[in-house]
């Protein structure tokens, strides 16, 4: 029976690839407190701390066959560890602007418009609309408005390039602009911005 405890990081990772669960037991045990403190000394919140490091070994394990890594596997993980704050640092930043943008709107639009439309409808035919979305469109697109993820996080989780990335959120709003046409220009915007 083989030791996995001895065995390298890099001897694992090729049999990782080969979907070797025991070798990446092996990498999750070995990794998995470092990268907690790395995300909690940065988070200071251990659900996210704890969320990053799961998202990061599921990445790994869906992508063991294609997983392409140029430096050292710790570094890589390190690296992931960066990327992911990062990435919820700026979910937590847009979240706290489109709740102030909402505030303010709130304040300053005249409450008797805001009662005459019926806001849950306005997200229903939103929601419609993103089903009808080409599945890979539909996608990038909940990936940046819903889970507030940059292009590159997009790109990177679903073995894409940013330029598609792009195309597909372009595509998607086109897409939403048009068949949401009779709902007013801010609305729209606000909306798109939300879901």
């Amino acid at each position: 029976m083989r030791q996995y405890s001895k065995f390298s990081d890099s001897n694992l990772l090729a049999l990782l690839k080969q979907g070797d669960i025991i070798a990446f037991e092996e990498l999750y045990e070995r990794y998995w407190s470092k990268l907690y403190s790395a995300g909690y000394k940065r988070l200071r919140n251990r659900e996210a701390a704890e969320e990053i490091v799961q998202d990061i070994f599921t990445s790994l394990w869906i992508k063991r066959a294609s997983l392409v890594i140029n430096s050292s596997f710790e570094n890589y993980l390190y690296s992931c560890v960066k990327y992911k704050v990062f990435a919820a640092f700026q979910k937590e930043s847009n979240r706290r602007a489109y709740e102030g943008y909402v505030v303010h709107l709130n304040k300053d639009v005249d409450n008797s418009t805001m009662e005459a439309i019926d806001w849950n409808e306005l997200k229903r035919n939103v929601s419609t609309e993103v089903e009808k979305l080409p599945e890979k469109c539909r996608k990038v697109y909940e990936l940046s408005r819903k889970e507030f993820r940059s292009n590159k996080e997009i790109a990177f989780s679903l073995g894409i390039s940013e330029k598609t990335v792009e195309n597909h959120l372009t595509r998607a709003l086109r897409t939403l602009r048009i068949n949401l046409k009779q709902v007013g220009t801010l609305l729209i915007a606000i909306l798109l911005s939300s879901f």
